[in-house]
């Protein structure tokens, strides 16, 4: 299999994150893709590649201009200030507030942010720049003809909507991706999202159309991030209603509950019947993982990806999240070994 990778995301280290009332170092670091490709090169599982540049033109297919600006051009601006710190919201626009964009840089990291969870470094732009061409580099090699592909994106990306940031993610690398298969003449695309965290970001991107079907299989919102999106009665709106399915399940969920999950989301997308399946790959169900509370083990990544090989869809897997470092590249890995033996 093809992996894409990128340097740059080293650009990006946040020195800390608002979490459990604490600035608290960033569980999201560099090691984490580091791992994750010492892993590919030790498994020979295929070729790593450098990812070409495709400009902004695919990114603002999903995301708005007036957010891409304020994104790229946040670091500089703060810096004029003459400050270094990360760059991180304390104000955000709630329901008793007006939704509307201050001139202020804190005001608009507060408009274009949804939590404490993204700081913004002097890399971060290009990271997340560099972490959505992986992605579409990848999505072109399936394109092009490729059955599968690995978009080794650090920062993630699946928190990130059209104009929002938040939970480690800047730009939604997975929809990006998704998009730029419809512009290319895909009619169809199924997103299976397996991160311990509902991917808020891509489910508001698609929600109100039938092109992409969306489903998730993450902690329960009553209980985890982001709280306010992944329940399961979220069905899509519009010409996208019946095209969105979350299967939230509860803190300690091993296998056998989560793979029942499984087995209904590839049914959906089984029924869809896409041109393509887009998995956003994350591996914080991990039993260690320490920010998530599911009990999935590393054999148990071999039998996802094997499931996921028996849809026989061309598949672009794109990297979220998975928080223990150590073993962030077993896991990852072995997904995509499970589904190469099964294919």
């Amino acid at each position: 299999m093809l992996t894409i990778y990128s340097d740059d995301h080293h650009l990006h280290h946040g020195r800390c994150e608002l979490i459990d009332g604490q600035l608290m170092p960033c569980f999201e670091m560099p090691s984490r893709a580091d791992h994750i490709l010492q892993r590919v090169q030790t498994r020979e599982l295929g070729p790593v590649q450098a990812p070409q540049d495709f400009g902004r033109d695919p990114i603002l297919r999903v995301h708005s201009a007036a957010y891409l600006d304020f994104f790229e051009g946040a670091w500089a601006r703060w810096a004029e200030q003459g400050l270094d710190g990360d760059l991180m919201p304390y104000t955000w626009p709630a329901r008793t507030l007006r939704a509307i964009v201050p001139a202020s840089l804190h005001g608009q990291l507060g408009y274009y942010s949804f939590d404490g969870g993204a700081p913004i470094t002097a890399g971060t732009w290009r990271a997340a720049y560099s972490a959505a061409q992986v992605a579409l580099t990848a999505q072109a090699a399936i394109q092009n003809g490729a059955p599968s592909a690995f978009a080794l994106c650090r920062p993630p990306g699946h928190h990130a909507a059209g104009d929002l940031m938040g939970g480690y993610c800047y730009l939604n690398n997975a929809a990006i991706a998704a998009q730029a298969f419809l512009d290319q003449g895909g009619k169809k695309v199924a997103i299976l999202d397996v991160d311990y965290h509902h991917g808020n970001g891509t489910q508001s991107i698609f929600y109100e159309r039938n092109d992409v079907l969306f489903t998730s299989i993450h902690g329960h919102p009553e209980a985890e991030f982001p709280f306010f999106l992944g329940y399961e009665d979220e069905l899509g709106e519009g010409p996208g209603a019946g095209f969105n399915f979350n299967y939230p399940l509860a803190a300690g969920s091993a296998w056998e509950r989560w793979s029942a999950a499984l087995e209904l989301a590839c049914g959906e997308i089984e029924g869809y019947d896409a041109d393509v399946l887009v998995v956003s790959l994350g591996v914080d169900t991990f039993k260690n993982d320490p920010i998530s509370q599911f009990k999935l083990d590393s054999p148990d990544y071999l039998r996802m990806g094997e499931r996921i090989a028996r849809l026989g869809k061309p598949t672009l897997f794109v990297m979220e999240g998975g928080y223990a470092v150590e073993e962030i590249g077993i896991n990852a890995v072995n997904v995509l070994e499970g589904f190469e033996s099964a294919r």
